[in-house]
């Protein structure tokens, strides 16, 4: 191989394992997966959610409980949040669901809406995932900044969810949040 093409198959190699490495799976991916999300069904009463935030190097810098009361009318939701930090600080959200068309490929589709969060989010459902893509006005360092929020929430039992949420600004990761969502009854 000559001299010259080496740095540039190497260029190109490089290039596509980076390509590789930033894609992200696709919803229709876990179209099949069980047990099937119903958010109707799933965010319908008492939650309770228990996570961790981390910094951008990973390391756990707060952790949360929260209590959730979600509520469907006319197939719009309500899913109503009061979390608790271990630091004393408490937050409210509310999320509104607003039912879009469901795609060609199955995937069913909502609108989000929720006072601390920038314009609609984007809902997406198919199989046991749901994935949810916003901006969010974040506190910090006694101002506001939004922060691009992706969130991946995996139905793993019928009372159970895991939740994955990667925070990112300018497209850098800038934390994580990791969250189980329990359905029933509050202790």
């Amino acid at each position: 191989m000559p001299a010259a093409v080496l740095p540039r198959a190497a260029l190109l190699l490089a290039t596509g394992l980076f390509l590789a490495a930033c894609s992200t799976a696709d919803i229709t991916e876990y179209q099949e997966r069980q047990p099937r999300l119903v958010p109707e069904e799933f965010f319908r009463g008492p939650l309770t959610a228990h996570g961790i935030v981390k910094d951008r190097s990973g390391r756990v810098t707060r952790t949360f409980n929260a209590e959730l009361t979600g509520s469907w009318q006319d197939g719009e939701g309500l899913l109503e949040e009061r979390f608790v930090f271990d630091d004393g600080e408490v937050q409210f959200r509310d999320w509104k669901l607003v039912p879009s068309a469901t795609d060609n490929r199955g995937v069913r589709n909502f609108t989000g809406y929720a006072g601390d969060v920038v314009g609609p989010a984007r809902v997406r459902v198919s199989g046991n995932a749901m994935f949810i893509r916003y901006t969010l006005q974040v506190p910090w360092k006694g101002d506001t900044i939004e922060v691009a929020v992706d969130d991946r929430m995996y139905l793993v039992s019928d009372r159970v969810l895991i939740n994955e949420s990667r925070l990112s600004k300018w497209g850098f990761d800038v934390g994580e949040v990791v969250l189980t969502i329990i359905r029933g009854q509050r202790p």
